[in-house]
């Protein structure tokens, strides 16, 4: 322990805390806020050091990535092919390809440079922006009819490989696999829907996610990434975790250099639920300050984009209804029961409504008989909610994590080809979700769309697709609420409400640094306000 204190000074410090809104100077002792507000209160606690370096600056709790994926930084390994300009862990930035030939182009310039044994391996495609004919088998032969080749869409529910690739796991007229997508002729596209049609492919191509969510280099890229834009505590949140990957974790994490704090959550799709329950235990009591296991993830439905979702009546409203459940109703059921006895928290990757509904039917079934307090399970991602679902969450005492980046991103391909202008309105409903009590947080589901606390804050206060139309102007939320959700309700979500997400006396003394005052600069330029730096646990970040 140490006696020595260190104040920070700041043009505003906004700390999330009801009690002392704003402040001017922060106090901190061993990593721990020791005192909020102005410089004699901060002083008070005896001889300090004074840092002056982020005088003209704002202070804000460091923000709270609750759903994004290690991901982030190992598939960089691999080829953009995505509509979105994106800007890699590098620096570099891929420009968009807003045509199936930019997108083949790319992919030959890329071939170009492999080893004559290796795969191709492409992902962030989005076939919804581009023409109404998919991207097939075909079109991917043109590249290379021998090497085997899987491009990964941009929503990692599906991916399109060419010919090769298909040969790999036998895929053929005969074959009878949900997920893998068939033409008029009786073959397969080459498109293939969700995990059991994907991961044969995937496997025999040795494309492993989980392996990306390995090593040394894409973990440090993944800190990088969540440092660059002012993110101090962030989520893993489908993770393998073997004891050698919880040995690397602790190592990387434990580092006095390493900028975040990390909270990956468990896998909770493979192996029997009894076994699950075990491993996220026996995860949980191996903890330490910066790396926080014991949650699990639970993949219910697909991906609305990509046609995978299950939706309710009136279902797909200008394209295919390809809904595939990951886990089938009644094992949902029984899973939740097994999880939520053993006093875990449980995060629900939940995207349509009927997800939605089938989701809270089992939590509702499960607390009835297994009541527990404090549960906090979170249903992610639950984008087509309406406010009958959320009183519902509001009664059992769930959480909702909302993919505020989708209205954004995905907003006007949702109004005129998934699922029609009235339910786009509501879509990722923060309004609604405030309004009925239901404890909310918001995200960016990285690598799907680039993680970036303020950008997605002002995703959810503004509501512009990408064609600047307003989509649902009724379930705007106001720039302080937007900030909570990045803040203080997600670190709720992540049951770590008690030691970050707002700037008073006693929690972590982690702080994202800003240019300019979120609050103070319209809420059109929320999204360019600059992060300057993140401080972890009183010490700015490399």
């Amino acid at each position: 322990m140490s006696d020595a204190v260190h104040v920070f000074r700041a043009r505003k410090v906004l700390t999330m805390d009801v009690n002392r809104p704003e402040a001017t100077h922060v106090a901190v002792r061993d990593g721990r806020i020791l005192a909020v507000g102005s410089a004699t209160e901060a002083e008070a606690w005896g001889a300090a050091s004074i840092d002056d370096r982020f005088r003209d600056h704002v202070l804000m709790p460091g923000f709270v990535e609750g759903h994004a994926h290690v991901l982030a930084g190992g598939i960089w390994r691999y080829v953009y092919a995505g509509y979105h300009t994106r800007i890699d862990p590098a620096g570099k930035t891929w420009p968009a390809l807003t045509d199936i030939d930019a997108v083949i182009d790319r992919l030959r310039q890329a071939e170009a440079d492999l080893a004559p044994d290796e795969p191709l391996v492409a992902w962030g495609f989005d076939p919804i922006f581009l023409s109404s004919q998919r991207l097939n088998r075909h079109h991917l032969d043109t590249v290379s009819s021998t090497r085997p080749i899987a491009v990964i869409h941009s929503n990692f529910h599906l991916l399109t490989a060419n010919s090769a690739a298909l040969a790999l796991a036998h895929y053929d007229a005969g074959t009878n696999i949900e997920g893998v997508d068939k033409g008029p002729d009786g073959e397969p596209t080459g498109e293939l829907q969700e995990m059991a049609a994907m991961f044969p492919v995937l496997r025999r191509m040795k494309v492993d996610f989980a392996g990306l969510s390995r090593g040394e280099a894409g973990i440090r890229d993944y800190g990088a990434v969540a440092r660059q834009c002012g993110v101090t505590t962030v989520t893993d949140l489908f993770a393998e975790l073997t004891d050698a990957d919880i040995d690397e974790l602790t190592a990387l994490t434990g580092e006095a250099g390493f900028p975040v704090r990390m909270v990956p959550a468990l896998n909770a799709m493979t192996g029997s639920p009894d076994a699950i329950a075990e491993r996220a235990l026996a995860l949980r009591a191996r903890s330490t300050d910066k790396l926080r296991l014991g949650a699990v993830k639970i993949m219910t439905d697909g991906s609305i984009q990509g046609f995978t979702a299950q939706l309710k009546w009136p279902h797909y409203y200008n394209g295919p209804d390809n809904a595939i459940w990951n886990i089938a109703p009644d094992q949902l059921r029984s899973l939740t029961d097994i999880l939520h006895r053993a006093g875990l928290q449980m995060h629900i990757h939940v995207n349509g409504d009927l997800a939605s509904e089938v989701a809270i039917d089992a939590l509702e079934n499960t607390l009835s008989h297994l009541p527990r307090g404090d549960h906090r399970h979170v249903l992610q991602h639950c984008q087509m909610a309406d406010a009958a679902q959320f009183r519902r969450m509001a009664g059992l005492g769930l959480c909702v994590n909302l993919f505020a980046n989708h209205i954004h991103y995905f907003g006007d391909k949702h109004a005129d080809t998934t699922i029609g202008p009235d339910r786009a309105a509501r879509m990722n409903a923060a309004r609604t979700a405030l309004d009925l009590g239901v404890p909310l947080a918001i995200h960016s589901d990285a690598p799907v769309t680039p993680m970036g606390p303020l950008f997605t804050a002002w995703c959810a206060v503004n509501r512009l697709t990408g064609s600047g139309a307003v989509l649902g102007p009724n379930q705007k939320i106001s720039v302080a609420e937007a900030l909570n959700a990045i803040t203080l309700g997600a670190a709720y979500s992540l049951k770590l409400d008690h030691e970050i997400g707002s700037i008073e006396c006693g929690k972590r003394a982690d702080f994202a640094v800003l240019e300019d005052d979120p609050v103070e600069v319209p809420a059109a330029a929320l999204k360019d306000v600059v992060v300057a730096a993140t401080i972890l646990d009183g010490r700015p970040t490399a």
